[in-house]
């Protein structure tokens, strides 16, 4: 008895990325897209300096890392932006509570990204300045 070629169905692909799913070396990078951002809390601009560092290096071999590299990098890139507004503000008193605020929040969000990123799932940030496209 012969089954036919249409109800056979292939077994799943034991390669990830042939199941569509980001290879753990891309899952990895992604990873460091988001947590170079911490450089920022030991030198200047390294929060920015970080992902784009990590995203121009591997922007054209793994897209799950060019996806995420800009990502990471539109967010500090507005986290600076907002930083210095509330330096401004300081100068106004109400700079003095959005400044620690805003560290906070953006240190929950860089975690938050680089656990989704470890799992290879794509994340965005809310509340941001999407510029480097």
């Amino acid at each position: 008895m012969s089954v036919p070629p249409e109800s056979v169905t292939p077994p799943p692909p034991n390669d990830p990325s042939q199941a569509g799913l980001p290879v753990p070396d891309q899952r990895q990078w992604a990873m460091f897209a988001h947590l170079s951002a911490l450089a920022g809390l030991v030198m200047p601009f390294g929060s920015i300096l970080g992902p784009l560092i990590v995203w121009l290096i591997k922007k054209d071999t793994m897209p799950l890392v060019n996806d995420q590299g800009k990502e990471a990098l539109n967010f500090n890139i507005t986290v600076a932006m907002a930083a210095v507004v509330c330096g401004v503000l300081v100068f106004v008193l109400v700079g003095f509570l959005l400044l620690p605020a805003l560290v906070i929040t953006w240190l929950a969000f860089v975690i938050i990204a680089t656990i989704k990123a470890s799992e290879g799932v794509t994340y965005r940030y809310p509340f941001t300045l999407r510029l480097v496209q």
